[in-house]
């Protein structure tokens, strides 16, 4: 497998036949929780991660799509870029990983709100963006529960 078909399916993740992009985020959020054990400074690495996810992905997916055809199932690297969105800039606790785990997988399948639309752009852009978004929605949603005091 190519560099980027092995980026763009999260190291074979995505070539399971149904569910990759379930279980690439379900491994992202066993990461993050497994760094949070540790102590692992995950909220000052995320922001650093989330942008080098991106940009492989970006350029990853480009490249995987001549082979695999236009936002390809295979492709992952998106779903774990939307699951580190989903987790910015928030406290990094179990209840916060399943939450954001469950908002973010409802709205990239769902694609509500203009997510879908962000699939229209091109290289690469549009197989990341739409779980950008989705990620984006996904911790305004949190931010929201805990500046309410309803999530703790």
């Amino acid at each position: 497998m190519t560099f980027h078909k092995t980026i763009a399916s999260f190291f074979g993740i995505g070539l399971i036949k149904k569910g990759g992009g379930t279980v690439a985020a379900f491994i992202m959020c066993v990461v993050f929780y497994t760094g949070s054990i540790y102590a692992v400074k995950i909220n000052s690495l995320l922001p650093f991660f989330s942008l080098l996810i991106l940009l492989l992905g970006v350029w990853s997916s480009r490249e995987a799509e001549r082979s695999w055809g236009k936002d390809s199932n295979k492709i992952v690297i998106d779903e774990v870029l939307g699951m580190s969105v989903s987790l910015l800039f928030l406290p990094i606790n179990l209840t916060t990983i399943c939450i954001g785990f469950v908002l973010f997988r409802f709205f990239d399948i769902a694609k509500p709100f203009y997510i879908k639309r962000a699939e229209r752009f091109s290289g690469g852009w549009g197989v990341m963006m739409d779980d950008v978004i989705a990620g984006l929605y996904t911790n305004i949603i949190i931010q929201i529960l805990i500046i309410t005091n309803l999530l703790k």
